[in-house]
């Protein structure tokens, strides 16, 4: 029986690749830079299966096809923003995403960020590698502590739930959530967590503010002047969703003037594209996309793929199947 074509649109740690082509007739993109809409156009009238992620902007344009051969979009990645879900199932095209195996390693980042920039640990490096740093003194880059302190956090899924379970039971951390729905107590309960009506409650309680929720036209801006008014003085966003989960242009404002205590980011607005003026801000940390950058998580993601393509070529209902 001849295998099913696969596209694969970025390069992927080297054991899933090789997994991959046991079952399947794979192609790589070895140039590792993201396809046009042309080119998925082409992919899509070619190919059985296109993986797709993230970097992958699959707009209605792409689907424009009279007789496609790709029968799902196997994405790697849990987020699928960027591929226009309404186009694709008008086509007949399943599409499944890689929940649950970068959980952890998303929220080590978050905390990682946090710690960060708390610390001012980007202004030292930066200043030690600059060869500027005169010896220790009272008063140098003196940030803020940590542990005790109060964190929201804005999407209360798998991964805001490990956020939590790290802040409030390796830091002591006090833990206020907003979620779109109403999360169950006995999951609040485990980290000691309590729930709140809106983003305007949560905001002014908070000494750190961690955002965990989707992307998309629906929580574009979620983050807005209006709201980062609200967050004290000396507080700090962290950002590990999506970039354009923050308008970045009231952010950078609110860190130039010093309205909030800084913000930590590892993702942005039309990334790789960076808003030049951020990066004139020295109360930012920028991590450029590391969520899930761990080699677990990273073949984690790999074999999540694998395991639903082996089901949808089966004829079975792959697991994580979102449209």
């Amino acid at each position: 029986m001849q295998k099913p074509s696969v596209l694969v649109t970025r390069r992927w740690p080297a054991a899933v690749e090789a997994r991959l082509a046991e079952n399947y007739d794979v192609v790589l993109n070895r140039d590792d830079k993201p396809l046009s809409s042309m080119e998925f156009r082409e992919a899509i009238r070619q190919y059985d299966a296109v993986l797709p992620t993230v970097t992958d902007k699959i707009g209605a344009d792409a689907f424009d096809v009279a007789k496609p051969r790709t029968k799902i979009l196997a994405n790697y990645g849990v987020g699928f923003t960027h591929i226009d879900v309404g186009s694709a199932k008008n086509q007949g095209i399943a599409i499944t995403n890689t929940p649950d195996v970068l959980s952890e390693c998303t929220a080590d980042l978050a905390m990682t960020l946090m710690l960060m920039v708390a610390r001012r640990a980007g202004e030292g490096e930066r200043e030690v590698r600059a060869g500027n740093w005169t010896g220790w003194r009272p008063t140098h880059l003196v940030g803020r502590k940590v542990s005790g302190k109060v964190l929201g956090i804005i999407g209360f899924g798998r991964i805001g739930q490990e956020m939590a379970r790290r802040a409030h039971h390796g830091f002591g951390m006090d833990i206020v959530v907003y979620n779109r729905s109403l999360v169950p107590a006995e999951v609040l309960a485990r980290y000691n967590a309590r729930q709140v009506d809106t983003i305007e409650d949560l905001l002014p309680q908070c000494d750190f503010v961690s955002l965990h929720c989707p992307g998309g036209v629906e929580n574009r801006n979620m983050i807005n002047a209006t709201r980062l008014n609200l967050m004290k003085p000396d507080a700090y966003l962290i950002n590990t969703s999506r970039g354009e989960v923050v308008n970045e242009l009231a952010l950078t404002q609110a860190l130039m003037f010093e309205t909030i205590g800084g913000a930590a980011l590892d993702v942005f607005d039309g990334e790789p594209r960076i808003n030049p003026d951020l990066a004139q801000c020295d109360n930012l940390v920028m991590l450029p996309h590391l969520g899930s950058a761990t080699k677990e998580a990273r073949e984690a993601m790999g074999y999540r793929v694998i395991e639903n393509l082996n089901a949808f070529f089966s004829g079975q209902t792959p697991r994580d199947r979102v449209a």
